[in-house]
């Protein structure tokens, strides 16, 4: 059974958001655009990304939507989270904030960007400038 797809984005049709991006809005893009921002905020891996294109018969396959969360994050429609090794979420929030890992349940929660205060960055390398500073507060159930 197919899930109905909202085509627009706080106001914005995905399509207009792609090319504003500088990113052709192919049929698949369109499509996976179309999942990741019709829920708001939120923070996913290809995996669960996959998944919902294959329940709303999307056709793609995992390699397309690991290249197109990686092409949505270059143009800035996306934030990568890593969480650690090859565990990676892709954040539809890109205003500066921070994150709560809980471990076991493999969720991600936003953190304000003002709830977490950086006293002192080191020494960055010559010819190099901060972009962002991620913070990740890993959390698990009490026993």
């Amino acid at each position: 059974m197919a899930i109905e797809i909202v085509t627009e984005t706080a106001g914005k049709d995905v399509t207009d958001m792609l090319r504003d991006a500088g990113l052709r809005p192919t049929r698949q893009r369109v499509s996976l655009a179309e999942l990741l921002y019709s829920k708001g905020d939120r923070h996913l891996s290809a995996e669960l990304l996959h998944e919902e294109a294959v329940a709303a018969d999307v056709p793609v396959s995992l390699a397309t939507v690991y290249n197109t969360l990686h092409q949505f994050t270059e143009a800035g429609l996306l934030r990568e989270v890593a969480i650690e090794g090859n565990k990676t979420y892709f954040d539809t929030k890109v205003s500066d904030h921070h994150h709560f890992f809980i471990e076991g349940e493999n969720k991600v929660i936003d953190i304000p960007g003002e709830g977490v205060g950086i006293g002192v960055l080191p020494d960055i390398p010559e010819g190099m400038e901060v972009v962002h500073v991620d913070v990740v507060v890993r959390l698990r159930k009490k026993p």
